[in-house]
């Protein structure tokens, strides 16, 4: 099996666990409300982090910079902002956990470092300098 079917298997399922016991802990409707009110608050706050992410793009193409380091961000929080509006706890927590800037770039840091690898091993793929 590959890692990405696995993945989409795990998942839902493991947010189906979580949310029941939420909601035996809380009830249903708080549980339900709780879903709700994460994927509002998500979708927000990657709403405003995107657009500051756009304005530091536009600074970096306006001060003739490459925004490699910008344009992957505005991925995360692309990816951020879906598992945010994704329904259940677990792809809420890696939502906020991509989406702050905090953490966000570790995370970026890390992503480069393993792309950089995948491609170091993979002749014929050039390596793009990020910063």
């Amino acid at each position: 099996m590959s890692r990405l079917f696995l993945l989409f298997l795990a998942v839902p399922l493991a947010e189906l666990y979580v949310l029941i016991h939420v909601g035996r802990v809380i009830g249903a409707g708080w549980t339900i409300l709780l879903v709700i009110l994460t994927a509002m608050v998500g979708a927000a706050l990657a709403r405003a982090e995107g657009l500051r992410t756009l304005a530091t793009i536009q600074a970096s193409l306006e001060a003739g910079r490459p925004p490699t380091n910008e344009l992957i961000e505005g991925a995360m929080i692309l990816v951020a902002g879906l598992t945010l509006l994704t329904p259940g706890f677990i792809t809420d927590a890696l939502g906020l956990l991509i989406l702050f800037p905090v953490t966000r770039r570790p995370i970026r840091r890390w992503l480069v470092a393993q792309l950089r690898r995948r491609a170091r091993d993979h002749e014929g793929i050039i390596d793009v300098d990020f910063r």
